[in-house]
């Protein structure tokens, strides 16, 4: 996280150097943790953007989405920015609704993961298929299925929030069939 932060500093001071009220050159306070103009007295602190990201449920399969212009490195959750007046609730299903075409239900939250490109928060949640059949946003996902927890494609690892929701998820399914793991 300290490279993350460090990163999203530099970048906050580097694009923050002239005060966007009066244009004056701001100079940096609380240990960079701000930019004041002296000017006009406006102080700016850096912006984080809230994301939200989900990994959807259908019984014991998974949703996973292999994002346009990746070469299906992968295949993840669904992700997307929060929109102003929006709770993260109404982000998921709208997310959900633009990007596969398809109603969920009985969110969970999972937790959170700050994203230092370019200065996100990642709210993560597990969500119910509740209906509707996929049908995807071409220029957001180059391909999207229910997968089971024992074949689906490449994932991403353990060390980003998805790989740690469908991880979750593969265990809570697993962990319910009563054991019952097939290689």
């Amino acid at each position: 996280h300290a490279h993350g932060r460090a990163y999203q500093l530099l970048y906050w001071l580097d694009t923050h150097r002239h005060c966007g009220r009066c244009g004056t050159l701001t100079r940096a306070i609380e240990d960079g943790r701000a930019v004041l103009c002296d000017s006009c007295s406006l102080r700016v602190y850096p912006r984080v953007s809230p994301c939200v990201i989900v990994l959807v449920s259908k019984g014991d399969k998974l949703l996973l989405a292999a994002a346009a212009g990746f070469q299906k490195r992968f295949y993840s959750t669904l992700a997307g920015f929060m929109e102003p007046g929006e709770t993260c609730e109404d982000a998921v299903i709208r997310e959900v609704r633009e990007e596969v075409g398809i109603e969920v239900g009985n969110l969970r939250y999972f937790s959170s993961q700050p994203w230092p490109f370019p200065s996100q928060v990642m709210l993560g949640f597990f969500a119910d298929y509740e209906s509707g059949e996929l049908r995807l946003q071409e220029d957001e996902l180059a391909d999207a299925g229910w997968f089971t927890v024992d074949e689906h494609p490449p994932v991403p690892p353990e060390t980003t929030i998805a790989g740690r929701l469908i991880n979750a998820l593969k265990a809570e399914i697993t962990a319910g069939n009563g054991g019952n793991h097939h290689d």
